[in-house]
């Protein structure tokens, strides 16, 4: 785009200079140290500190007497048969620290993952086994990416030595009766959800960090807190009248045969669902809440795309007394400057699903609306990578002491 064409545009197009498509806290590895290599077990391995790691201490003692004795970190990965536990598996392929010893899919017991997913059939991984028959003895950490209302009472059976990190949302919601209103069913594991952590990285590091059992955000509720969490707390915008609009790929509907997920049934549209009544919805409301320190409540509306992974939400914005568009871009940037994983684009360019797909990145926009005194701000997430596995992996280096971006180096796929 033509500078001239850009300092004519409205404001809602010049947020930021036009130097680039990613905004300035996109530098090369703003915030990042080259590391020299380092001997780790039987490898030497150089990689980048993120952000949120020491870099005297890159490896929590429990992770540094694990790849010592040249096992790595032993993962177990329950729910292995589905999009998030394939995707963990995709992802940990290129881990120097995680091993995966235990995969577990009680309906596909005793198969061989590459059957199962044949795109994964070069990695050397364990055999398939029922819950009930897994041996957790000689593993450090968990994946667990069982369905919603299956997870409470297995995690609870789990040694307590474990750390967990949980995918479905039995235990995102810290009020059990707000669960059971969403969900359907009284919670089975109150004592656990007393212990749980909020697991949305950037935001909720320390907590993070020194956790034993992390709740993994849903897909929407991390394409909307990553940008409305900041923005609430710095009392920029209104808690009144939050829009949302959200589109995702039909993977977030989890890979078991549903007949509204048919081909025929999606191919060549775009519907709405869970209109009102999402399950997402408290999830969001509570991690605004939180920022603002008072109820906040969102009008909350999600589509299905005929593409199999990608999510991308809208959110429309009446913004606080005296501030402007630019003000909102203006934080954002200063919020996630130096981050690896969240990026602000410049001035017009829109972001898509098609940026950030096989990747941990979300990437974000933030615009002037024509309506006086409104912004729209646009992001877009992969659903199975940032809005489930991929942050379950980054969560899990932080509890384990590793760097933050261990193993997440994937860029997007593109075109």
């Amino acid at each position: 785009m033509a500078s001239s064409a850009a300092a004519a545009a409205p404001a809602r197009a010049g947020l930021a200079p036009q130097n680039g498509i990613f905004g300035s806290n996109s530098k090369p590895f703003t915030g990042f140290m080259l590391k020299t290599a380092q001997q780790i077990g039987p490898l030497s391995l150089r990689v980048r500190g993120s952000v949120a790691s020491s870099p005297r201490k890159l490896l929590s003692p429990k992770a540094a007497a694990a790849t010592k004795s040249g096992d790595g970190v032993r993962i177990a990965v329950l729910g292995a048969s589905g999009y998030t536990g394939a995707e963990i598996v995709r992802i940990l392929a290129n881990h120097p620290q995680f091993q995966i010893k235990v995969m577990t899919a009680d309906r596909k017991a005793g198969e061989q993952f590459g059957s199962v997913f044949p795109h994964l059939i070069s990695q050397d991984l364990p055999r398939l086994v029922a819950v009930k028959d897994a041996d957790f003895s000689g593993v450090d950490a968990v994946f667990c990416c069982l369905p919603h209302g299956t997870t409470q009472e297995i995690i609870r059976g789990l040694p307590r030595h474990l750390k967990i990190v949980d995918l479905s949302a039995d235990f995102r919601l810290r009020d059990i009766n707000e669960y059971a209103e969403w969900y359907g069913h009284s919670h089975r594991a109150p004592e656990l959800q007393e212990e749980a952590v909020y697991g949305l990285t950037e935001l909720h590091r320390d907590d993070i960090r020194n956790a034993r059992l992390v709740a993994n955000p849903g897909c929407y509720p991390t394409s909307i807190q990553l940008p409305l969490v900041p923005l609430v707390k710095a009392k920029l915008i209104k808690l009144t009248n939050i829009i949302i609009d959200a589109k995702s790929g039909v993977s977030g509907a989890g890979r078991g045969a549903k007949e509204a997920n048919l081909y025929t049934e999606i191919a060549e549209g775009i519907h709405a669902y869970g209109i009102t009544s999402h399950r997402h919805v408290p999830e969001i409301e509570q991690g605004l809440t939180d920022a603002a320190e008072s109820k906040v409540t969102i009008s909350f509306t999600p589509h299905l795309m005929c593409m199999k992974r990608g999510m991308q939400s809208t959110m429309y914005v009446e913004l606080a007394s005296g501030v402007t568009a630019n003000d909102l871009y203006e934080h954002l940037k200063s919020t996630y400057e130096g981050e690896e994983f969240v990026k602000l684009l410049h001035g017009n360019n829109a972001p898509r699903t098609s940026h950030v797909a096989g990747s941990n990145y979300c990437i974000m926009n933030v615009y002037e609306d024509r309506i006086p005194g409104r912004a729209i701000i646009i992001s877009v997430i992969d659903n199975l990578v940032k809005g489930a596995s991929g942050q379950a992996v980054q969560n899990l280096n932080l509890m384990m002491g590793l760097p933050e971006n261990m193993g997440l180096q994937y860029q997007p796929l593109f075109p």
